[in-house]
């Protein structure tokens, strides 16, 4: 069995936008979005995954569903009530769910499903005093469909789980390498933040997560990473720092 670390960060929370899923490379702009699962990406994050998985640190995954379905999406015509919308885009994250869980499992990586909106013939509704069991024994858990709620983003419920299950930092994977002064793919001046508080965050607007999911970590004192999920081991390299990215704490 796997031993937690003796130092670093015992228990973590990755939040991966449904984006992030649907190709090994980042899209080229604002029009150019990619969707569906590309199983190459599914490949790579695996890895990424195992090789923090190895070390004993225990992980939580959310998901995003926007490589599916985007809940904030109001081109349709007729339009999509909110609530109608946002149901659409939790159902999106639990497919993104599902592909995570196998090709982990397909790698060896024991992992748990957990929905935020009840499917008991594909996996367990989300409770934290089971959440906790399953990474006591060393269980991956990919925690699926928001916070169950409408209004809400994955964003919210990233930070949401962290707080509930008292990990000791979230890492919010991106497009970039962390969080600038404005889009560096659009902006050849922008300038790289490695360090900001919360209020800053809150007070410059800057584009991280929401505001609900920035004051929820704020509020319960859990640090956030920002890096770049197309980073060859990225996730690993926050860790040990040896990867560019931004900590707000």
């Amino acid at each position: 069995m796997l031993s937690a670390p003796k130092d670093g960060y015992q228990r973590v929370l990755l939040k991966l936008s449904g984006e992030a899923l649907a190709s090994l490379q980042p899209p080229a702009g604002q029009g150019h979005k990619k969707f569906g699962i590309d199983p190459k990406m599914l490949e790579k994050l695996a890895h990424d995954i195992q090789s923090v998985y190895q070390t004993g640190v225990e992980i939580v995954i959310v998901v995003g569903g926007g490589n599916i379905y985007r809940g904030v999406q109001a081109e349709s015509s007729p339009p999509t009530d909110r609530t109608t919308s946002d149901h659409m885009g939790m159902l999106a994250t639990i497919i993104n769910g599902l592909a995570l869980q196998n090709v982990l499992e397909n790698h060896g990586i024991p992992c748990c499903l957990m929905s935020a909106m009840p499917i008991p013939n594909v996996g367990e509704t989300f409770a934290r005093r089971k959440a906790i069991e399953h990474l006591n024994k060393k269980r991956v858990v990919i925690c699926v469909a928001g916070t169950g709620n409408p209004y809400f983003t994955t964003d919210t419920a990233a930070a949401l789980r962290a707080s509930e299950l008292d990990c000791d930092l979230l890492l919010k994977a991106t497009k970039v390498a962390g969080v600038y002064t404005a889009d560096p793919t659009h902006h050849a001046d922008a300038n790289f933040l490695p360090t900001l508080t919360y209020r800053e965050v809150i007070e410059k607007k800057l584009k991280v997560m929401d505001m609900t999911a920035i004051t929820l970590a704020k509020e319960n004192k859990i640090p956030i990473a920002v890096f770049s999920i197309y980073e060859n081991n990225g996730f690993s390299k926050v860790l040990n720092k040896t990867a560019q990215f931004t900590f707000i704490s």
